[in-house]
Protein backbone atom coordinates (compact mmCIF):
# COMPACT_ATOMS: atom_id res chain seq x y z
CA UNK A 1 0.00 0.00 0.00
CA UNK A 2 1.48 3.31 -1.11
CA UNK A 3 0.45 6.85 -1.96
CA UNK A 4 0.46 5.79 -5.61
CA UNK A 5 -2.54 3.57 -4.79
CA UNK A 6 -4.75 6.62 -4.23
CA UNK A 7 -7.26 6.92 -7.08
CA UNK A 8 -9.85 9.44 -8.16
CA UNK A 9 -13.16 7.61 -7.76
CA UNK A 10 -15.31 10.46 -9.04
CA UNK A 11 -13.89 13.63 -10.58
CA UNK A 12 -16.06 16.30 -8.97
CA UNK A 13 -15.93 20.02 -8.30
CA UNK A 14 -16.92 20.06 -4.65
CA UNK A 15 -16.35 23.28 -2.77
CA UNK A 16 -16.10 21.52 0.60
CA UNK A 17 -16.58 17.77 0.35
CA UNK A 18 -17.04 16.24 3.79
CA UNK A 19 -18.62 13.56 5.98
CA UNK A 20 -18.18 10.38 3.88
CA UNK A 21 -20.35 7.68 5.42
CA UNK A 22 -20.67 4.02 4.41
CA UNK A 23 -23.88 2.08 4.98
CA UNK A 24 -23.18 -1.65 5.27
CA UNK A 25 -26.89 -2.46 4.97
CA UNK A 26 -27.34 -0.44 1.77
CA UNK A 27 -23.81 -0.90 0.38
CA UNK A 28 -23.90 2.82 -0.33
CA UNK A 29 -21.45 5.64 0.24
CA UNK A 30 -22.92 8.99 1.25
CA UNK A 31 -21.08 12.29 1.56
CA UNK A 32 -21.78 16.04 1.42
CA UNK A 33 -20.61 19.26 -0.15
CA UNK A 34 -21.08 21.52 2.86
CA UNK A 35 -21.03 24.86 1.08
CA UNK A 36 -23.49 23.82 -1.64
CA UNK A 37 -25.91 22.04 0.67
CA UNK A 38 -25.68 18.81 -1.31
CA UNK A 39 -25.79 15.16 -0.23
CA UNK A 40 -24.27 12.56 -2.55
CA UNK A 41 -25.24 8.87 -2.64
CA UNK A 42 -23.34 6.26 -4.65
CA UNK A 43 -23.29 2.46 -4.88
CA UNK A 44 -19.88 1.17 -6.04
CA UNK A 45 -21.41 -2.10 -7.24
CA UNK A 46 -23.51 -0.30 -9.84
CA UNK A 47 -22.65 1.76 -12.86
CA UNK A 48 -24.79 4.80 -12.08
CA UNK A 49 -23.11 8.10 -11.16
CA UNK A 50 -23.67 9.53 -7.68
CA UNK A 51 -27.17 10.77 -6.95
CA UNK A 52 -27.49 14.26 -5.50
CA UNK A 53 -29.94 15.65 -2.96
CA UNK A 54 -29.93 19.42 -2.68
CA UNK A 55 -31.08 21.01 0.56
CA UNK A 56 -31.53 24.70 1.29
CA UNK A 57 -28.75 25.14 3.87
CA UNK A 58 -25.16 24.16 4.40
CA UNK A 59 -24.85 20.58 5.67
CA UNK A 60 -22.02 20.00 8.14
CA UNK A 61 -22.34 16.23 8.41
CA UNK A 62 -24.67 13.27 8.01
CA UNK A 63 -25.42 10.09 9.96
CA UNK A 64 -27.29 6.88 9.25
CA UNK A 65 -30.79 6.17 10.56
CA UNK A 66 -33.06 3.22 9.94
CA UNK A 67 -34.90 4.55 6.90
CA UNK A 68 -32.67 7.37 5.74
CA UNK A 69 -30.20 9.94 7.03
CA UNK A 70 -29.76 12.61 9.64
CA UNK A 71 -28.35 15.88 8.35
CA UNK A 72 -26.79 18.46 10.67
CA UNK A 73 -27.62 21.64 8.77
CA UNK A 74 -26.73 25.21 9.67
CA UNK A 75 -29.93 25.85 11.61
CA UNK A 76 -30.46 22.42 13.12
CA UNK A 77 -30.55 18.65 12.83
CA UNK A 78 -33.10 17.09 10.50
CA UNK A 79 -34.13 13.61 9.43
CA UNK A 80 -34.81 12.75 5.79
CA UNK A 81 -36.21 9.48 4.51
CA UNK A 82 -34.81 7.75 1.45
CA UNK A 83 -35.76 7.86 -1.34
CA UNK A 84 -36.00 11.57 -0.53
CA UNK A 85 -39.50 13.00 -0.89
CA UNK A 86 -38.60 16.61 -0.13
CA UNK A 87 -39.72 16.48 3.50
CA UNK A 88 -37.44 17.17 6.48
CA UNK A 89 -38.27 16.27 10.08
CA UNK A 90 -36.72 18.72 12.51
CA UNK A 91 -35.09 16.95 15.46
CA UNK A 92 -33.19 19.76 17.18
CA UNK A 93 -32.40 23.42 16.62
CA UNK A 94 -28.83 24.70 16.55
CA UNK A 95 -28.47 26.87 19.68
CA UNK A 96 -25.64 28.85 18.04
CA UNK A 97 -27.63 29.84 14.94
CA UNK A 98 -30.07 32.72 14.56
CA UNK A 99 -32.32 33.59 11.66
CA UNK A 100 -32.09 37.13 10.30
CA UNK A 101 -35.76 37.24 9.37
CA UNK A 102 -39.07 35.48 9.80
CA UNK A 103 -39.00 33.57 6.53
CA UNK A 104 -37.94 29.96 7.07
CA UNK A 105 -35.75 30.01 4.00
CA UNK A 106 -33.97 33.24 4.83
CA UNK A 107 -30.26 32.89 5.56
CA UNK A 108 -29.18 33.06 9.19
CA UNK A 109 -26.02 33.82 11.06
CA UNK A 110 -23.88 32.29 13.77
CA UNK A 111 -21.92 29.07 14.15
CA UNK A 112 -23.15 26.28 11.88
CA UNK A 113 -22.87 22.57 12.59
CA UNK A 114 -19.71 20.88 11.32
CA UNK A 115 -18.24 17.42 11.97
CA UNK A 116 -20.14 14.62 13.71
CA UNK A 117 -21.09 10.93 13.88
CA UNK A 118 -23.06 8.42 15.96
CA UNK A 119 -21.49 6.62 18.90
CA UNK A 120 -21.81 2.82 19.34
CA UNK A 121 -25.01 3.30 21.36
CA UNK A 122 -26.62 5.33 18.58
CA UNK A 123 -26.34 8.84 20.04
CA UNK A 124 -25.46 11.60 17.58
CA UNK A 125 -22.43 13.70 18.50
CA UNK A 126 -21.97 16.87 16.46
CA UNK A 127 -19.88 20.00 16.85
CA UNK A 128 -20.05 23.54 15.55
CA UNK A 129 -17.55 25.84 13.87
CA UNK A 130 -16.84 29.46 14.76
CA UNK A 131 -18.29 31.68 12.02
CA UNK A 132 -14.91 33.38 11.50
CA UNK A 133 -12.92 30.17 12.04
CA UNK A 134 -10.74 32.05 14.50
CA UNK A 135 -12.33 32.19 17.97
CA UNK A 136 -13.30 29.60 20.62
CA UNK A 137 -17.05 30.22 20.38
CA UNK A 138 -18.09 26.76 19.14
CA UNK A 139 -18.96 23.58 21.05
CA UNK A 140 -19.51 19.82 20.90
CA UNK A 141 -23.06 18.53 21.44
CA UNK A 142 -24.78 15.18 21.86
CA UNK A 143 -28.31 14.43 20.64
CA UNK A 144 -29.48 11.95 23.26
CA UNK A 145 -33.06 11.00 24.06
CA UNK A 146 -34.42 13.80 21.88
CA UNK A 147 -32.41 16.48 23.69
CA UNK A 148 -29.35 18.29 22.33
CA UNK A 149 -26.87 18.63 25.19
CA UNK A 150 -23.68 20.68 25.19
CA UNK A 151 -20.71 18.52 26.22
CA UNK A 152 -17.55 20.54 25.42
CA UNK A 153 -17.25 24.34 25.08
CA UNK A 154 -14.52 26.76 24.02
CA UNK A 155 -13.91 25.21 20.58
CA UNK A 156 -12.95 27.00 17.36
CA UNK A 157 -13.52 24.28 14.72
CA UNK A 158 -15.01 21.02 16.00
CA UNK A 159 -13.59 18.10 14.01
CA UNK A 160 -12.07 14.62 14.03
CA UNK A 161 -14.82 12.89 16.01
CA UNK A 162 -14.34 9.12 16.31
CA UNK A 163 -14.66 6.26 18.81
CA UNK A 164 -12.26 3.46 19.70
CA UNK A 165 -13.35 -0.12 18.90
CA UNK A 166 -13.29 -1.04 22.60
CA UNK A 167 -15.70 1.88 23.26
CA UNK A 168 -13.38 3.33 25.90
CA UNK A 169 -12.32 6.52 24.09
CA UNK A 170 -13.83 9.43 22.20
CA UNK A 171 -11.42 11.26 19.90
CA UNK A 172 -11.95 14.90 19.00
CA UNK A 173 -10.04 17.93 17.81
CA UNK A 174 -10.32 21.66 17.64
CA UNK A 175 -8.60 22.06 14.29
CA UNK A 176 -7.30 25.51 15.25
CA UNK A 177 -5.12 23.98 17.97
CA UNK A 178 -3.52 21.33 15.68
CA UNK A 179 -3.98 18.83 18.53
CA UNK A 180 -6.13 15.70 18.73
CA UNK A 181 -7.62 15.01 22.16
CA UNK A 182 -8.72 11.72 23.69
CA UNK A 183 -11.57 11.59 26.23
CA UNK A 184 -12.45 8.64 28.49
CA UNK A 185 -15.90 7.58 27.29
CA UNK A 186 -18.72 5.83 29.13
CA UNK A 187 -20.79 4.37 26.28
CA UNK A 188 -23.62 3.23 28.57
CA UNK A 189 -24.23 6.69 30.01
CA UNK A 190 -22.89 8.75 27.13
CA UNK A 191 -20.54 10.70 29.40
CA UNK A 192 -17.01 12.01 28.90
CA UNK A 193 -14.09 12.18 31.28
CA UNK A 194 -11.38 14.81 31.20
CA UNK A 195 -9.74 15.06 27.78
CA UNK A 196 -6.01 15.29 27.23
CA UNK A 197 -3.72 15.85 24.27
CA UNK A 198 -3.22 12.55 22.47
CA UNK A 199 -1.54 13.76 19.24
CA UNK A 200 0.20 17.11 18.68
CA UNK A 201 0.88 17.87 15.01
CA UNK A 202 3.37 20.58 15.95
CA UNK A 203 5.46 18.17 17.99
CA UNK A 204 5.43 15.65 15.14
CA UNK A 205 6.35 18.23 12.50
CA UNK A 206 3.23 17.47 10.46
CA UNK A 207 1.72 20.15 8.18
CA UNK A 208 -1.86 21.36 8.03
CA UNK A 209 -4.60 20.89 10.59
CA UNK A 210 -6.43 17.73 11.71
CA UNK A 211 -9.79 17.57 9.96
CA UNK A 212 -12.19 14.61 9.65
CA UNK A 213 -11.19 11.17 10.86
CA UNK A 214 -12.03 7.47 11.05
CA UNK A 215 -10.85 4.56 13.21
CA UNK A 216 -10.01 1.10 11.84
CA UNK A 217 -10.65 -2.29 13.45
CA UNK A 218 -7.19 -2.30 15.06
CA UNK A 219 -8.03 0.92 16.87
CA UNK A 220 -5.77 3.08 14.70
CA UNK A 221 -6.94 6.62 14.04
CA UNK A 222 -6.81 7.99 10.48
CA UNK A 223 -6.87 11.77 10.04
CA UNK A 224 -7.16 14.00 6.97
CA UNK A 225 -4.71 16.89 7.26
CA UNK A 226 -6.38 19.90 5.69
CA UNK A 227 -3.80 22.13 4.03
CA UNK A 228 -1.33 19.32 4.71
CA UNK A 229 -2.02 17.36 1.52
CA UNK A 230 -2.04 13.95 3.19
CA UNK A 231 -3.84 11.44 5.35
CA UNK A 232 -2.06 9.93 8.36
CA UNK A 233 -2.53 6.87 10.57
CA UNK A 234 -1.84 6.85 14.31
CA UNK A 235 -1.58 3.84 16.61
CA UNK A 236 -3.93 3.53 19.63
CA UNK A 237 -1.05 4.98 21.66
CA UNK A 238 -0.83 8.07 19.41
CA UNK A 239 2.33 7.12 17.50
CA UNK A 240 2.55 8.13 13.84
CA UNK A 241 2.47 4.93 11.78
CA UNK A 242 2.09 6.12 8.18
CA UNK A 243 1.58 9.12 5.90
CA UNK A 244 -0.13 9.02 2.49
CA UNK A 245 0.17 12.13 0.30
CA UNK A 246 -2.97 12.90 -1.69
CA UNK A 247 -3.09 14.72 -5.06
CA UNK A 248 -4.47 17.96 -3.61
CA UNK A 249 -3.74 20.14 -0.57
CA UNK A 250 -7.13 19.90 1.15
CA UNK A 251 -8.30 16.40 2.07
CA UNK A 252 -11.19 16.78 4.50
CA UNK A 253 -12.47 13.48 5.92
CA UNK A 254 -12.25 9.70 5.65
CA UNK A 255 -14.56 6.68 5.68
CA UNK A 256 -14.00 2.95 5.37
CA UNK A 257 -16.30 1.34 2.82
CA UNK A 258 -16.72 -1.37 0.25
CA UNK A 259 -17.99 -4.90 0.83
CA UNK A 260 -15.03 -5.72 3.11
CA UNK A 261 -14.56 -2.22 4.60
CA UNK A 262 -11.05 -2.15 3.13
CA UNK A 263 -11.49 0.89 0.90
CA UNK A 264 -10.65 4.22 2.48
CA UNK A 265 -12.71 6.96 0.85
CA UNK A 266 -11.37 10.51 1.06
CA UNK A 267 -13.32 13.72 0.44
CA UNK A 268 -11.54 16.89 -0.70
CA UNK A 269 -12.15 20.61 -1.17
CA UNK A 270 -11.50 23.46 -3.60
CA UNK A 271 -12.72 26.32 -1.38
CA UNK A 272 -9.29 27.79 -0.60
CA UNK A 273 -7.81 27.42 -4.08
CA UNK A 274 -7.59 30.23 -6.62
CA UNK A 275 -7.56 29.65 -10.37
CA UNK A 276 -3.86 28.86 -10.41
CA UNK A 277 -4.24 26.43 -7.52
CA UNK A 278 -7.11 24.60 -9.17
CA UNK A 279 -5.12 24.25 -12.36
CA UNK A 280 -2.21 22.85 -10.38
CA UNK A 281 -4.41 20.44 -8.40
CA UNK A 282 -7.09 19.11 -10.79
CA UNK A 283 -8.03 16.35 -8.32
CA UNK A 284 -9.18 18.91 -5.74
CA UNK A 285 -12.89 18.67 -5.05
CA UNK A 286 -13.04 15.01 -6.08
CA UNK A 287 -13.77 11.80 -4.20
CA UNK A 288 -10.61 9.72 -3.73
CA UNK A 289 -9.96 6.17 -2.53
CA UNK A 290 -7.10 4.17 -1.04
CA UNK A 291 -7.07 0.37 -0.56
CA UNK A 292 -6.08 -0.58 2.99
CA UNK A 293 -5.03 -3.84 4.63
CA UNK A 294 -6.91 -3.35 7.90
CA UNK A 295 -10.69 -2.98 7.59
CA UNK A 296 -12.65 -0.21 9.19
CA UNK A 297 -15.65 -0.34 11.49
CA UNK A 298 -19.32 -0.38 10.51
CA UNK A 299 -21.03 2.94 11.26
CA UNK A 300 -23.91 2.62 13.75
CA UNK A 301 -27.40 3.92 13.06
CA UNK A 302 -28.91 6.73 15.07
CA UNK A 303 -31.01 5.06 17.76
CA UNK A 304 -33.60 7.82 18.19
CA UNK A 305 -37.24 7.71 17.23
Amino acid sequence: MAADDIEIVHALDMSLGESPLWSVARQTLYWVDINRGTIYAWQPAGEAPPERIRLEEKIGCIALCEDGLLASMSSGIVRLRLPFDGRLERLAANPEWKKEGKEARQEGQGNRFNDGRCDPAGRLWVGTIDAEEAHPTAALYCLDGGQLKRRVSGIGISNGLAFSPDRRWLYHTDSLTRRILRYPFDVERGELGEGDTWVDLEALGLPGVPDGAAVDSEGCYWSALYDGGRVVRFSPQGALLAEYPVPCPHPTMLAFGGADLRTLYITTATQHLDGEGRARWPAAGSLLSLPVAVPGLAEPNWAGR
